[in-house]
């Protein structure tokens, strides 16, 4: 009979939770670092050649590979117990939604380097009881992860991963290894019969001769399109009209507009006063005018 689940108790694990979710992240990070360098020195042994010193390194890289794999399931357990931790309250015995990840915990926490995970352990272990983390330590019931039981299994990789990881560092970090790998499978076969299809240089030439055409009479046009735009039309050019007015204008553009037939100009006939021919006055002896020779230019006037 598991001990009665008290608040604090529940509190306790709901804080060691958020602390071994950020060590677990914190952790990560490290170990990815590390792999990047491992990859690296690795990747110099394969260009020396020295593959047997190569192979046997390389294993602690698949083991840090297969740690982290492990440390992202941790992760999504602790997530997942704290945010259900609604249920630890509710009942002092396990919620079958919270065994698996519960006994998870439990099973990898003494295999890992996360003191937070064995502090959360404990605490599981004070609510669930002794005989709840008896059956989770051994798995006798198979409640605990097939992920986390093989990822926590100790046994050498098998040569087909070893070779898988060795050429694929190769490929990342542009070493030629194995030798000639790239080469085994030869050239490519040729499939085009040459009397059915073209070679590459006469199918370039075809597709090349049509183009050219089209570029050539588009330039063609183009320039003569230009040309035409350019040129002034005839003065003969359309119907042409005997009476020809240039538009007047009150403004100085064109003080005096022109009226023209035949291309001759035509102007309006404008009459003026005859000039009356004067005559000396006669003056008599005295120097007075005459009055009759005034009354005869009156008259003339007056017509």
């Amino acid at each position: 009979m598991p001990p009665p689940t008290s608040p604090v108790l529940v509190t306790k694990i709901k804080v060691q939770l958020k602390l071994a979710i950020a060590r677990l992240r914190m952790v990560q990070k490290r170990d990815e670092a590390l792999a990047k360098t491992q990859r690296r020195a690795m990747a110099q042994l394969l260009e020396q050649n020295k593959v047997d010193s190569a192979r046997i390194r390389v294993e602690n890289i698949i083991r840090s590979d297969i740690i982290t794999e492990l440390h992202e399931i941790l992760e999504l357990y602790c997530e997942l117990l704290l945010a259900r931790a609604g249920l630890l309250e509710a009942s002092p015995t396990c919620d079958p939604g919270l065994e698996e990840a519960v006994k998870s915990i439990i099973y990898a926490a003494p295999k890992t380097e996360i003191k937070e995970l064995q502090t959360v352990r404990t605490l599981l272990a004070e609510k669930f009881g002794k005989d709840f983390v008896l059956q989770a330590t051994e798995n006798s019931d198979g409640k605990v992860s097939e992920g986390v039981v093989k990822k926590l299994s100790v046994t050498p990789p098998k040569d087909e991963l070893v070779q898988g990881y060795l050429e694929e560092i190769a490929r990342a970090y542009g070493v030629d290894w194995p030798k000639g790998k790239n080469k085994e499978l030869g050239d490519p076969p040729d499939f085009m019969d040459d009397d059915e299809s073209p070679s590459g240089g006469q199918a370039q030439r075809v597709l090349e001769e049509p183009l050219v055409a089209v570029d050539e009479g588009a330039a063609a046009e183009l320039k003569a399109q230009e040309e035409l735009s350019k040129a002034t039309p005839p003065k003969s050019f359309g119907p042409a009209s005997p009476l020809h007015v240039n538009p007047p204008s009150p403004s100085t553009d064109n003080i005096h507009p022109k009226v023209t037939l035949n291309r001759m100009e035509l102007t309006t006939p404008t009459k003026k006063p005859a000039a009356v021919a004067r005559k000396p006055v006669e003056k008599q002896g005295d120097g007075v005018p005459d009055l009759d020779e005034l009354a005869k230019r009156f008259a003339q006037l007056k017509r």
